[in-house]
């Protein structure tokens, strides 16, 4: 694999991007192999929620893991209570990248995460702006020129918000602006909602294990597999394996 010489360059350009949205290396065991995941997108929360400690230490143990699947992309989310602490945080979480994989680093977008970004995307590092709930956010993202503007949308569903709706607004936006930002749908609950989005023209998105799974499974392609594995053992494909 080409190794990235940039921490800001995206060699890849458009097309299809689906992220698996876990800090569970059981999840990543059982998904990355398939080979449809361009990368694994985290955060403290998953972190806490896979059992994983919040430290720099077991962040570089995880990249180095992650980036063996051969996933082109890693996105690892700030923590701090300042813009200072945040920016410092997104240095050292910038010295985890692999030559495998692209380190993404993500940001709350809020006020004091916006300056923080603003100072890590001039530092080279690749930024995505997270959390983010209104169409004016990915314009803010857009106009310093992140890698990816993160919306929450079932978190907007269950605010009472029409999420579909505003998600879509923001993708108006970042084509209407030729923007390279790419939107990232986040906190996404069912296959049925991605496959919503993608025939609306949205392209990149991240799920967890639960999704993954609905979006493999299929009793009729399972009966199908089985279907012609028993006709190949009755042609004798067993004995001239042998």
């Amino acid at each position: 694999m080409e190794a990235w010489s940039d921490s800001k360059s995206d060699p890849d350009g458009a097309g299809l991007r689906l992220f698996l949205d876990s800090a569970a290396p059981a999840d990543w065991a059982r998904f990355l192999p398939l080979g449809v995941f361009y990368g694994v997108t985290t955060n403290p929360m998953l972190l806490q929620r896979a059992g994983q400690k919040c430290t720099l230490n077991n962040l570089a143990a995880m990249v180095t893991t992650m980036a063996e699947f051969g996933v082109r992309e890693i996105q690892v989310q700030v923590w701090g209570e300042s813009v200072a602490e945040m920016v410092s945080c997104g240095q050292h979480l910038g010295e985890l990248k692999s030559s495998e994989a692209r380190l993404v680093i993500k940001v709350p977008a809020t006020e004091m995460g916006l300056q923080a970004a603003a100072q890590l995307s001039g530092q080279g590092h690749a930024i995505t702006l997270t959390a983010v709930y209104t169409p004016g956010q990915v314009l803010l993202a857009a106009g310093m020129d992140a890698a990816y503007a993160a919306p929450y949308l079932n978190r907007l569903v269950e605010a009472g918000q029409p999420g579909p709706e505003i998600v879509l607004a923001m993708s108006r936006i970042l084509v209407g602006t030729s923007s390279p930002t790419r939107l990232l749908v986040a906190s996404l609950r069912s296959a049925e909602q991605i496959l919503d989005l993608a025939a609306q023209g949205l392209d990149t998105f991240t799920f967890g294990s639960a999704v993954a799974d609905e979006l493999l499974s299929s009793e009729l392609t399972a009966k199908a597999a089985r279907q012609f594995q028993a006709a190949a053992e009755a042609m004798g494909s067993n004995k001239e394996s042998r």
